[in-house]
């Protein structure tokens, strides 16, 4: 059995592990923090003065505690992740999952929630959106979207600029950078027709994504993967080695300038709110490439007895603050959230630099990305590396392609 190190327990490193350890590979798998699951990680949160963020938490300004809701003794939580996260059952994670048994207990959007979609425009709430709006999902799903053109460019050409842009806009949600319009065509059209495809692809796991690691894990351990928590690596040896960490981590581990792609910059904004009628399920900002999703109406266990659990997202320049940036989000809340402040029991505000994914500009692709096969045995996964998919996808067909090219 050939020995095979995987040092990173995110999704990416877990179904390297896998996939070797179903090749026959002797695997041992390092993960630097206590739980597994990287960003998929559901984070309990105490609705309490003085909660402080753990020492895994990797994010940019760290986050900001819940302040004193008059909750200081309720010691329930909320599941949450860093930003909105979903599986699309269009996509390579669920097909991998559901292959090995382990998508567990889903639920897709349900139809009550789906009549509280909304969309923002002109700095206020459609239920109906824009006439280019819907141009510009319909001309993503064309088969001859160039790479060597900016999305807003070649969309402009075909639908004038004002529809190109609400289309780059509500891309944002899949691409998490500030300016999609700048992107590559092709890579903004490819995610802006699959999540706005009908009916919705998005799927939730009862009882939040991190509880599906747990099942990952025994999986992986049934299959004889030797799972390390608490076991951060500073040098790699001779045996063969698949690094799954962040881009940046695994530039310095093999001291290796060249593994470099750009990212997004993100500000978040997780609400726990005592549930109103009036709460909105969704909102696709049109004006600045933002998203807010209540992710209680898909799984009301995400929160305590009759709150809800509500994540938002806001992509923002380097020159602009993450209080800018969740600002902006607030303004969204107001209308999407009648008098959330009033019944706001919990709040956490942060800040994901570098941690939502590749974006490919117009003359690249994914394949263009840092190769999976460093040579002399090394191998890299991640969202920024070169592997189809959208989002974590990217990580997942990383980590199954770094294991086959192991131990080929």
């Amino acid at each position: 059995m050939k020995p095979v190190t995987v040092i990173g327990g995110g999704l990416g490193g877990l179904a390297a592990a896998i996939t070797a350890a179903e090749l026959g590979a002797s695997v041992t798998l390092h993960e630097a923090h206590r739980t597994l699951g990287g960003r998929w990680r559901s984070t309990p949160v105490r609705s309490r003065a003085g909660s402080k963020p753990g020492k895994d938490s990797t994010l940019e300004n760290d986050v900001t505690p819940a302040k004193d809701l008059g909750r200081s003794e309720n010691r329930e939580v909320y599941r949450a992740h860093e930003g909105p996260h979903v599986i699309y059952r269009d996509g390579s994670i669920w097909a991998w999952l559901r292959e090995r048994n382990l998508l567990g207990v889903t639920c897709g959007v349900p139809l009550s929630a789906a009549a509280r979609f909304r969309f923002w425009h002109a700095g206020r709430l459609h239920a109906v959106p824009p006439v280019g709006f819907l141009q510009a999902v319909r001309l993503s799903r064309r088969n001859d979207v160039p790479v060597d053109q900016s999305f807003r460019a070649w969309a402009t050409k075909l639908i004038g600029d004002e529809a190109a842009e609400l289309g780059a806009s509500a891309s944002g949600v899949g691409v998490f950078h500030h300016d999609p319009g700048s992107l590559a065509a092709a890579f903004v059209a490819e995610r802006l027709a699959r999540v706005f495809s009908i009916p919705p692809p998005a799927s939730y796991r009862q009882g939040s994504w991190g509880a599906m690691f747990d099942d990952i894990a025994r999986y992986a351990r049934k299959l004889g993967v030797i799972i390390e928590l608490g076991s951060r690596v500073s040098s790699i040896g001779e045996e063969t080695t698949i690094v799954a960490t962040e881009l940046e981590s695994a530039r310095s581990l093999l001291s290796d300038n060249s593994l470099e792609w750009p990212a997004g910059r993100t500000a978040l904004l997780d609400l726990g709110v005592k549930r109103d009628r009036h709460d909105l399920f969704v909102v696709s900002d049109l004006d600045t490439c933002g998203w807010l999703e209540n992710f209680t109406m898909p799984d009301p266990a995400l929160a305590p007895a009759g709150e809800h659990l509500i994540q938002m997202q806001m992509p923002i320049d380097a020159e602009t603050s993450k209080a800018d940036g969740v600002a902006r989000l607030e303004a969204i809340a107001d209308q999407a959230l009648p008098g959330w402040r009033e019944r706001t029991t919990h709040r956490l505000e942060s800040l994901a630099n570098a941690r939502t994914g590749a974006v490919d500009f117009p003359g690249t692709s994914w394949r263009d990305r840092p190769a999976i096969d460093r040579g002399h045995g090394v191998y890299v996964v991640g969202d920024r590396v070169a592997a189809p998919g959208l989002l974590s996808e990217v990580s997942l067909n990383s980590g199954v392609r770094a294991a086959q090219l192991a131990l080929a």
